[in-house]
């Protein structure tokens, strides 16, 4: 443990990572959601993205535009909000354009991966969620190998309900297991499509695949997020969906992710 103390994760109480199988699940939307959340309950969040070749997330909070500094401890994060309570470092920062793509090979990304872990100034947070690219290659071992000092609260897996997204998720779980890290639950995200009208919810994707799962596996279930129009307009324009649609299908969904990640942090279950 000596190296965390010393490194700029020193200050930061609770790491989760949040962790799937494929791509186009919406990793990003549940780690953005889930960052707002725990912002939204007095917490001083950050969030880490390193998925490396789809950074996404500057744009979900609408910061997109802004740069990078260095301090003397290393880079700054991206403020998101006014009182510096909510965070964010990711490639996208760093691109000269948007739309550049990282042609790098592995060992480049996790040299990245790992300066991203130890190089960036956080102060104290209650939380930091770490997006990361979907797979469970050598980038995502970078990633866990890097953040093992600190002892992470453990991941949160997403998946969709159908069938082929759930067996790559089965995947993601073995690597869990096999590095050690914790599973604090699994998300069903895209579960079912509510109508902007009648508020209706049909099943697009088939349902309860994540749940399924989740059982089988012996480990949390946190919950059904459903495919809502609301939800995906507030992260293309980079709004905050759980300040202005709180009667919205997927909010009490988001909300309620966030509460298990308050509860797996709290003294008494540890």
């Amino acid at each position: 443990m000596e190296v965390a103390e010393r490194g700029n994760l020193a200050g930061v109480q609770h790491v989760v990572l949040v962790l799937s199988g494929k791509g186009g699940v919406g990793k990003s939307t549940i780690s953005t959601e889930l960052a707002l959340a725990l912002w939204h309950a007095g917490k001083k969040v950050g969030i880490l993205d390193v998925d490396l070749c789809g950074p996404s997330i500057p744009r979900m909070l609408n910061v997109q535009d802004r740069d990078v500094h260095q301090c003397d401890s290393g880079w700054v994060p991206v403020f998101v909000s006014q009182d510096k309570s909510l965070s964010l470092m990711s490639i996208g920062f760093l691109l000269e354009k948007p739309d550049d793509a990282v042609v790098w090979r592995g060992p480049k990304k996790n040299a990245l991966i790992k300066q991203f872990v130890s190089d960036v100034a956080w102060g104290d947070l209650d939380f930091l969620v770490v997006d990361t690219p979907p797979g469970t290659s050598d980038e995502h071992i970078a990633t866990v190998e890097s953040l093992r000092p600190y002892r992470p609260l453990g991941a949160v897996l997403v998946t969709t309900p159908q069938a082929v997204s759930v067996g790559d998720v089965r995947r993601e779980l073995t690597f869990c297991k096999k590095t050690g890290l914790k599973v604090i639950g699994i998300v069903e995200n895209m579960s079912g499509f509510v109508c902007p009208h009648c508020s209706e919810c049909t099943n697009v994707f088939s349902k309860g695949g994540g749940q399924e799962l989740a059982q089988q596996a012996g480990v949390p279930f946190l919950g059904c997020v459903p495919l809502d129009p609301q939800l995906t307009r507030s992260l293309e324009e980079g709004r905050d969906f759980l300040q202005e649609f709180p009667k919205s299908a997927a909010f009490p969904a988001l909300t309620s992710i966030a509460q298990h990640i308050l509860n797996a942090a709290s003294p008494a279950s540890s």
